[in-house]
């Protein structure tokens, strides 16, 4: 098939181009290999800072925000008192007999006077564990001091007992089955 011809336009009529055709450009003279080196290098130490750090985040080893740790005070020590002007109630909560006159008769024997210290029976024979209880925080240091003249035992706060007169301190001691001579054996069940 033959070529089709076209009528002559006024693009046909172009001059010839002299030189170069299209965009060429020439290297710049500044940029040395060196430096695209130096860009590189500091690139490579960003970006592995940048991945320590984020691992260290990631392992709970580094904390952004830290949280705040609350600071605890100390509890204040109480010193024991020995304070013979509280009115002393001893009450034996055990089966055996004649506990309650014996820690009356150590605490009459520490200062207490013998008309202050009143020793009876309490309404249960099973109380575990020998307990000082006392009504007010200004009470502890005494109830401190009166469980170290009886040996030894809990302290504790508590309204339970309170003095007979509302102005009266009063410290009462519950003798519990630790002071018994023989522990009691449990009973089982049918």
């Amino acid at each position: 098939m033959p070529r089709p011809s076209f009528p002559k336009d006024r693009f046909d009529d172009l001059p010839s181009p002299h030189g170069r055709v299209g965009a060429h450009r020439a290297e710049n003279p500044h940029m040395r290999g060196w430096v695209i080196f130096l860009w590189a290098a500091v690139a490579t130490i960003v970006l592995i800072a940048l991945g320590i750090f984020g691992t260290l985040i990631a392992s709970g080893r580094v904390t952004l925000f830290p949280t705040p740790t609350p600071s605890t005070t100390p509890a204040p020590v109480v010193t024991p008192v020995v304070d013979t002007s509280y009115n002393v109630s001893i009450l034996n909560a055990t089966p055996e007999d004649g506990l309650a006159t014996q820690v009356k008769d150590v605490v009459v024997q520490a200062g207490w006077a013998s008309d202050a210290v009143l020793a009876g029976g309490a309404g249960s024979t099973d109380f575990p564990q020998t307990t000082v209880y006392y009504l007010l925080p200004a009470d502890e240091p005494a109830a401190l001091g009166l469980a170290q003249v009886i040996g030894g035992a809990r302290i504790e706060q508590s309204e339970v007992y309170q003095p007979l007169e509302p102005d009266a301190k009063q410290l009462t001691v519950v003798i519990g089955l630790d002071r018994t001579s023989t522990p009691p054996t449990p009973t089982t069940g049918p």
